[in-house]
């Protein structure tokens, strides 16, 4: 079985991914800080900003996935945002510098990053030509990519996914999301306007996938369902899915006293939003099992 190491491996996005892998005769292997207790997987600790005995692991290895960085469901202290910046940035060229010291490094590293690095805007449908937006996360997003291009060796075949938001069954924001509806508070947050690019965990599985097998797959690609929704949309479907009949929305000033009291999160990752779709990935000719957001809710809740 051909080894495929996963970087920043041990989260929902990363343990699904490596089920999917599995399914597909890869061994998947996780690297990453802490090791979750019953693992399926084979696993190697990292403290993801210096090179250590996982460097051995890349030498014949097929291919890996680079997940690593801070989660950015959290207050933005400066503190907070330099980790975001730096768990991304440093992890990623500490990757590259390590696969140069090595004899048989991989020949495809997919990298992850952020459909955020868009912005934040209502109107627009991004796509892979659309302009970067202004704000902390399209910087983040920049500099990661821009680590990535630097670090990945000549002959080593790239692709950058520009992800939305990850729905799934064991973990990501869709758990918290269902608390939520099933309290009787999953309404419209803030205007409703803002949108929700979302794509279901098979689909983001199958979309690294075929970026490693399918040489066809390169450079930067948006990972997201080709129909975005509206905040409104997605929390009245969330609702319809659970069988909740009602959702107390949530104005912008109580949106932003509950994210920071209550849930100790940033405000703005539930009032701002953005639509995206991947024009590549339809050129290309991916099929998404879920395109349609009701489809992946009924098969998810």
């Amino acid at each position: 079985m051909k080894n495929i190491l996963i970087f920043g491996g041990t989260g929902f996005i990363g343990q699904s991914l490596a089920k999917h892998l599995k399914e597909k005769n890869f061994n998947p292997i996780l690297i990453a800080r802490n090791e979750p207790p019953n693992l399926e997987f084979d696993f190697c600790q990292w403290d993801a900003s210096t090179i250590g005995s996982w460097k051995e692991l890349l030498d014949g290895a097929y291919a890996i996935v680079n997940l690593a960085g801070r989660t950015v469901d959290c207050i933005k202290t400066p503190d907070n945002c330099d980790a975001i910046l730096r768990s991304r940035v440093d992890s990623t060229l500490v990757i590259g510098k390590a696969m140069k010291m090595v004899a048989n490094p991989p020949k495809i590293w997919v990298q992850m990053s952020t459909a955020h690095i868009y912005g934040d805007s209502q109107t627009h449908l991004c796509t892979e030509n659309s302009t970067a937006g202004y704000g902390l996360a399209p910087f983040v997003g920049l500099a990661w990519e821009k680590a990535f291009k630097e670090s990945k060796p000549e002959n080593v075949r790239g692709v950058i996914l520009r992800t939305s938001f990850v729905i799934g069954k064991n973990g990501g924001a869709l758990s918290s999301l269902s608390r939520i509806v099933k309290l009787g508070l999953g309404g419209t947050v803030g205007s409703g306007k803002q949108g929700m690019s979302w794509i279901h965990e098979y689909d983001m599985n199958e979309i690294i996938y075929q970026s490693i097998v399918n040489e066809k797959y390169e450079e930067m690609l948006i990972s997201s369902a080709p129909n975005p929704v509206s905040n409104k949309e997605f929390m009245k479907q969330l609702r319809q899915n659970l069988k909740m009949p009602i959702g107390l929305s949530a104005p912008e000033w109580i949106t932003r006293l509950g994210a920071k009291l209550i849930f100790r999160t940033d405000p703005e990752l539930a009032l701002y939003g953005r639509y995206v779709k991947s024009e590549r990935l339809e050129r290309l000719g991916f099929e998404f099992k879920f395109s349609e957001l009701d489809a992946a809710l009924r098969d998810l809740v």
